[in-house]
């Protein structure tokens, strides 16, 4: 090992094979999250005792079928294995299989077992083998494939302190390959070996399998490799073919030689009878519908109280701190830039929270597999596959964790489409400013005495954003001209009880990171808002004390004067200077310099704008801030015309343009970090911008 007091463990495995229960078991709290350098694939590394008393670093790799890589995900693992150099390349590896399917999940183990890297075979979900009442013969299938072969269930736990035992030896790799593929291309691996001071016949071949893809290859290194190929009349595709023909012809040989199965293998298994209902035609999406109902009920329902509280808690813990520090710059940057940011961030953790749980349930399950291959049908006509159904539904919580959910997609085309048009889909954050604009112009009648206007108003922008992105998913599909079929491969994995210890692994993990990923960008952007809202520059905003006491009747009480002092500096800041610049573009669409700051504040988080419409508006605080500005809003009139300004036409103006427009600098970010450049951020915000202005348009003169 390359460091015997801190050995590097990877673990690996098929996706479905339960290998991140099994790192979770493994690592406990013990284990942080990251990014491997260079890429926006989320790196998860942990650490546990071996029973020597070490301490071994595990990173858990994400899951993949074989080494040939078809996505991002799946380019890292072979990375880490190929490039002797890279920072977790391991020291071994536990290999995860699932026992109930091992002729396929056994191609990605002796391909890693050929590269010569030690490694352990864990046989995992082997209670279900057992409940099937098949027999595998551990000792011969571990003579056979020359490594130690372990069972384990990472649902209850069994076999990871065996498996701890096993990996605090000092394991050796197999010297005899499994599937030697030196008869393949012989003297383009002894060529490959020569130039790279490279062992392994297998480790050799993959470079010339993998050339263009291999990026800690230099270009000049690239160029020999090509010009060994070439002299030796070496084809990628027909002898990876080959290779992975005979490879599953010994892996089916020694199965079947280990394997005992029962009289009644063919009788018809629970998950496959659930299978006819829920994905049926009919049923299936009957089922789907049914719990999407239940998930986003979930997530406005029980988040609100936990909100509430840390709104609350964040407010009272905001004015100790004011009352506490000396007033004044720093006071008001802590206060207002600061913990107003923080806010912004810490809010939306509930809502977070209760999304993961439901996606961690369905996934551990083996619903959510269901899921995705019951809408590949319908989303592939719209130019995206099924696996873009998961983004799309997180996109309805937040944009955020929603594209980053987007890397198990193959096709970096489809991938690219459901990032572009994720945003589109209405992120609770939104849903503030609706319930505000509903409130103030929508009336509370009823259609047909039954259902609720307010309550369609408010589901047909739902539908109205994913419309949307349909649409645009569409235009994407044939502007980045995606003429090839793309096929799609899934499999259903048996139904099983959910691990709560993983589940609850789960949330901690993806709010911390959408705490710490999110929070950043956001509190930075509050705290550059805060200094905009708060200094200006010219004589009405210097003199601003003086004005507003000579425009205020003497009989106007401290809070009164407060009230309009803020309110006037904030009009003559520099954010409203800037609202006042924008004010002609913005005019066609019904909206003043005031709402025009509303929508610059509102880039950072959408809700920001209740928040600014209550600044602008002069609004005290209230035990109901809601009804409090949707009453001042309905007062408010224009100086020009004399008529109210919030009208019909200008909310329901607002609400699409909310609808439509680019979620938040958050997720500009995101996108930024997930396509690795500035272009396809820019084109989504101009192009949602350009949708969201020309609605508003078009809906504001309609109405």
């Amino acid at each position: 090992m390359s460091d015997q007091s801190k050995p590097k463990i990877a673990l690996v495995g098929n996706p479905n094979s339960g290998k991140s229960t099994l790192f979770n078991l493994l690592t406990g709290l013990s284990q942080k999250t990251g990014n491997f350098p260079g890429v926006t694939v989320d790196k998860k590394t942990g650490t546990f005792k071996l029973l020597d008393g070490r301490i071994a670093e595990v990173t858990d790799l994400p899951g993949t079928y074989s080494i040939y890589p078809k996505t991002l995900d799946e380019q890292i693992v072979q990375e880490v294995f190929l490039d002797r150099t890279h920072s977790h390349h391991p020291d071994m590896a536990i290999v995860v299989t699932d026992a109930t399917n091992l002729k396929r999940n056994l191609l990605l183990f002796t391909q890693i077992r050929d590269l010569g890297i030690p490694c352990v075979l864990v046989l995992n979900m082997f209670d279900i083998v057992q409940l099937r009442k098949v027999k595998i013969d551990l000792r011969g299938l571990s003579i056979d494939l020359g490594v130690k072969v372990l069972a384990t269930n990472s649902h209850s736990g069994d076999g990871v302190q065996a498996l701890k035992k096993i990996v605090s030896q000092a394991l050796i790799s197999s010297k005899r390959p499994f599937y030697d593929t030196y008869h393949l291309a012989s003297k383009t691996i002894d060529a490959i070996k020569e130039s790279f001071d490279l062992t392994e016949n297998y480790r050799a071949y993959q470079y010339a399998q993998q050339t263009e893809r291999l990026t800690f290859l230099s270009e000049s290194q690239k160029e020999e490799i090509r010009e060994i190929k070439k002299e030796n009349n070496f084809y990628d595709l027909p002898t990876q073919s080959q290779e992975t023909i005979g490879r599953y012809q010994l892996i089916s040989d020694i199965v079947d030689r280990n394997t005992i199965q029962p009289s009644d293998s063919n009788k018809r298994t629970i998950s496959e009878k659930i299978d006819r209902i829920v994905t049926h035609q009919v049923f299936g999406y009957a089922v789907f519908l049914g719990l999407l109902f239940l998930i986003f009920q979930s997530i406005f329902a029980w988040a609100e109280g936990p909100m509430d509280i840390i709104e609350g808690s964040i407010s009272q813990f905001g004015s100790w701190v004011k009352s506490s520090l000396p007033a004044g710059v720093v006071n008001d940057l802590i206060t207002d830039g600061i913990i107003a940011g923080l806010a912004g961030v810490l809010v939306f953790i509930p809502q977070i929270a209760i999304l993961f749980a439901f996606i961690s349930l369905l996934e551990e399950s083996g619903y959510m597999a269901r899921a995705v291959f019951l809408m590949d049908k319908l989303m592939r006509k719209f130019g995206l596959n099924g696996k873009s159904v998961v983004p799309l539904i997180s996109g309805m919580a937040c944009a955020i964790p929603a594209i980053m959910a987007t890397r198990n997609i193959e096709s970096w085309k489809d991938r690219l489409i459901t990032i572009f048009v994720t945003p589109f889909m209405s992120c609770s954050a939104r849903l503030p400013v609706y319930t505000i604009l509903i409130g103030l112009v929508v009336p509370e009648d009823h259609l047909f005495g039954v259902f609720n206007i307010q309550g369609l108003v408010l589901m047909g922008l739902y539908l109205l954003g994913f419309l949307a992105a349909v649409v645009s998913a569409i235009g994407m599909k044939y502007m980045l001209k995606v003429k090839e079929r793309s096929y799609f491969v899934m499999e259903l994995p048996d139904y099983k009880l959910p691990q709560w210890k993983n589940v609850l692994l789960t949330i901690y993990s993806k709010s911390k990171t959408f705490a710490v990923e999110a929070g950043k960008v956001i509190i930075a952007i509050s705290i550059i808002l805060w200094v905009l809202a708060s200094y200006g520059s010219g004589n009405n905003f210097k003199n601003a004390e003086e004005i507003v006491r000579s425009e205020l009747p003497q009989t106007a009480s401290q809070e009164q004067y407060e009230i309009a002092l803020s309110a006037h500096r904030l009009e003559y800041s520099y954010a409203g200077r800037f609202g006042k610049a924008i004010e002609p573009m913005i005019k066609p669409l019904g909206y003043d310099w005031k709402i025009g700051i509303a929508l610059i504040t509102s880039f950072a988080a959408r809700e920001v704008f209740v928040g600014t419409m209550s600044t602008i508006y002069s609004i005290g605080a209230s035990d109901d801030d809601e009804v409090s500005i949707r009453e001042k809003l309905r007062q408010e009139v224009d100086p020009e015309t004399g008529e109210p300004v919030y009208t019909m036409a200008l909310g329901f103006s607002l609400m699409v343009f909310y609808a439509f427009a680019m979620q938040c600098m958050s997720t500009l970010a995101i996108v930024y970090r997930e396509t690795k450049g500035w272009k396809w951020p820019l084109i989504q915000m101009v192009y949602m911008t350009a949708v969201a202005y020309l609605s508003a348009l078009v809906t504001y003169n309609i109405f």
